[in-house]
């Protein structure tokens, strides 16, 4: 069903998923997206082999979310919105439990809107998935 969604010009939300969704594909764009970086100092602090570093930044750049300057790699427009959408998703990875409680309390039922408000805001100390789940509703 990935594959299927907002296809254009051959990129797929899947394809740009498929290609972060190794640890070192993420890491690697994750420092990108820190900062333009040179080829040879992301291949160094990154402990990736030549292949291994070449077969990643061009599955990025094939799927448009990183491009070279100048030796230079930096995130594209498109890029930095899955940047923003995988720090949204590290930021629910990191309130799992809190989550978790959340839908403990919501599967109860007997919980009103309002209070199940309260309850996000009180649980939750980030904002960006206050918001999310707030405005689920």
């Amino acid at each position: 069903m990935i594959k299927r969604m907002s296809n254009i010009e051959g990129i797929s939300v899947g394809d740009i998923i498929h290609s972060i969704s190794d640890s070192k594909s993420l890491d690697l764009f994750c420092s990108i997206a820190k900062g333009n970086m040179e080829s040879e100092e992301l291949k160094e602090t990154k402990g990736l082999s030549r292949k291994q570093f070449y077969t990643r930044t061009s599955q990025l750049l094939k799927q448009g979310l990183i491009q070279r300057n100048k030796g230079s790699f930096s995130l594209t427009s498109l890029g930095i919105i899955v940047y923003h959408a995988q720090l949204v998703i590290e930021a629910g990875v990191n309130n799992y439990w809190k989550l978790k409680a959340i839908d403990s309390i919501e599967s109860s039922g007997e919980i009103v809107e309002q209070e199940r408000v309260k309850i996000i805001k009180t649980i939750l100390d980030d904002n960006t998935v206050q918001n999310i789940l707030v405005a689920q509703r």
